[in-house]
């Protein structure tokens, strides 16, 4: 389907500001055609060169039209909109649909006149009556098209109050369509959450008096605390009364609902809340009133604040985790310092190292409003404190290559920490006897490659693999969804009967069950060609391959 920008752009002459004026107002044309009972559809005409189809083309080319002037070649629909209030009178889809001019009688003389056109007959050419109106669209002095009205007359009745004040209100946005006032020049874009016609309306006389209110509207003002009826009332006055919290306002209320400027603003009383939009009406370029269309937002705005304070209080504990982790490591600190044996002194500084990892991943979880980690940052960190176990002699500063990019809690706290054991046992194993040396971290996530694919020395495995639990050729794209991260170095190289299985190295064994148990990945060591350790680690980024947790996306 062909979006407005890109038909605009095949078919007509018009210029991006001409797109940024019919794009601000299909985005608020559902007040209009709420409001009208009626399908809006918005034609453009075709540039003069535009060939129309063999069925519709004209026995003779027209002359080249002038904006707002003479005829034009044929339109172009470039967008489409059906009431919420009402039956629609195209239940087919017409965006993109091109007709030769003659074809639409009220849209051509709409556009040579520079007017709205009402036609006093319904048609029936669909089988239903249909009462059509055309509306020109202007944007200053320059026509841009031309809004074509059509109203299901199958399910007509006596008109009641509401139905007349919507229809009063529809026709005086039309006219400013028409004389080039709305949408609002400068104004920002309705919002998806803005107010509806259906969730309350309310009429406004030049003096910011209230002269009609829906039964949707008064009962929004009931639950604020009025107990009399609005009309009449001064809606700035009234509303200002009601929300008085004794605290000062940013702008007064009276001036912001008076209906001179529009505006958006949420009032809250009596424990409910209230979202008012204010729409001018100016036609013949005096202010005649204005529209302003209430919503109850009560409920939504409660349940923001619940997700609020609960994402402040996931971010609060993961604060507190991690300061409580960096308190055991200062104790294990403190008690290595006290040890008199190497090895018992070695044991507590790889736990301190251990829980160090961990704690990075939770003081980045007290940061971040979700779940979700910038994982570039957390590997840079556990690299740079690899680093500093090494010493000044041994002159290996471990780098990082490629991008994780965003994972989930779930898949960051194991990964932190066997990154944080692959790294230490390259520098302490592969890297001894403080000789110069080179190690790297590189990531790559793709939705589909091999492990294999992956050796950073651009060589084939060889025979020297342990990973027994490698993914399926023939795996699904969505299964393919993984993080192959490589730790590789250029150091002494692996033992000839090394099998990572059958190691009794307590820091391998807990990166096989973080990276194998419970990330449900693979693992593999072989040597390099040239010398040193390459390690492969792969890891599936979706739930479904994975003992448990959310996809990644």
């Amino acid at each position: 389907m062909p979006t407005l920008t890109d038909l605009v752009r095949d078919h007509t002459d018009l210029n991006e500001t001409d797109v940024e004026w019919l794009h601000a107002l299909v985005s608020d044309w559902q007040l209009l055609a709420d409001l009208s009972f009626a399908d809006l559809l918005l034609w453009v005409p075709l540039r003069s060169a535009e060939a129309l189809p063999a069925e519709n083309a004209p026995r003779s080319r027209p002359r080249p039209a002038v904006a707002g002037q003479g005829t034009v070649p044929g339109w172009v629909a470039v967008a489409q909109m059906r009431p919420t209030t009402g039956p629609t009178a195209y239940p087919e889809d017409l965006v993109g649909k091109i007709v030769r001019t003659g074809r639409r009688g009220l849209i051509d003389v709409a556009w040579r006149e520079r007017r709205i056109v009402r036609e006093g007959d319904p048609e029936w050419g669909s089988g239903i009556p249909v009462r059509e109106e055309s509306i020109p669209v202007r944007r200053g002095a320059k026509l841009l098209g031309v809004i074509q009205r059509s109203t299901n007359l199958s399910s007509a009745r006596t008109p009641s109050r509401l139905e007349l004040t919507y229809l009063q209100s529809a026709s005086d946005l039309a006219q400013m369509i028409s004389e080039g006032r709305f949408p609002v020049p400068g104004e920002e874009p309705n919002l998806v959450r803005s107010p509806r016609v259906g969730d309350g309306l309310i009429r406004l006389d030049r003096t910011g008096r209230v002269t009609y209110a829906s039964p949707n509207a008064q009962s929004a003002y009931r639950r604020l605390g009025l107990q009399a009826d609005l009309v009449g009332e001064s809606l700035g006055e009234v509303t200002a009364e009601l929300c008085d919290t004794g605290e000062p306002l940013e702008e007064a209320l009276t001036a912001l609902l008076s209906g001179r400027a529009p505006r958006e603003v949420e009032v809250e009383s009596n424990g409910s809340i209230m979202q008012l939009r204010t729409i001018p009406l100016v036609v013949g370029g005096a202010r005649i009133g204005a529209i302003v269309l209430v919503r109850d937002v009560t409920e939504l705005r409660w349940r923001d604040r619940e997700l609020m304070t609960k994402d402040a209080t996931i971010r609060e504990i993961h604060h507190r985790v991690k300061n409580n982790l960096q308190t055991v490591a200062a104790l294990l600190r403190l008690q290595a310092r006290r040890l008199r044996i190497p090895e018992g002194r070695a044991a507590l500084d790889e736990a301190v190292r251990r829980v160090g990892s961990i704690a990075i991943v939770h003081e980045t979880l007290s940061l971040t409003p979700d779940e979700l980690i910038d994982f570039d940052d957390i590997v840079d960190r556990v690299i740079t404190m690899a680093g500093e176990v090494s010493t000044p002699e041994t002159r290996v500063v471990p780098k990082r290559t490629g991008s994780f990019g965003v994972l989930p809690a779930e898949i960051a706290t194991p990964l932190a920490m066997a990154l944080t054991e692959l790294l230490q046992n390259a520098l302490e194993h592969g890297l001894p006897d403080h000789r110069d040396g080179t190690l790297e971290v590189v990531a790559h996530r793709s939705d589909e490659h091999r492990p294999d694919e992956h050796r950073s020395d651009g060589h084939p495995p060889d025979e020297h693999r342990s990973g027994k639990h490698r993914p399926d050729k023939h795996r699904s794209d969505e299964e393919a969804r993984r993080l192959v991260v490589t730790v590789a170095d250029d150091g002494v190289g692996l033992p000839a009967d090394f099998d990572v299985e059958s190691s009794n190295s307590l820091g391998l064994q807990i990166v096989r069950t973080l990276i194998v148990g419970e990330l449900g990945g693979t693992l593999d060591f072989h040597r390099r060609s040239g010398g040193g350790t390459e390690v492969i680690v792969d890891v599936p980024l979706n739930h479904s391959n994975r003992p448990g947790g959310p996809p990644v996306r």
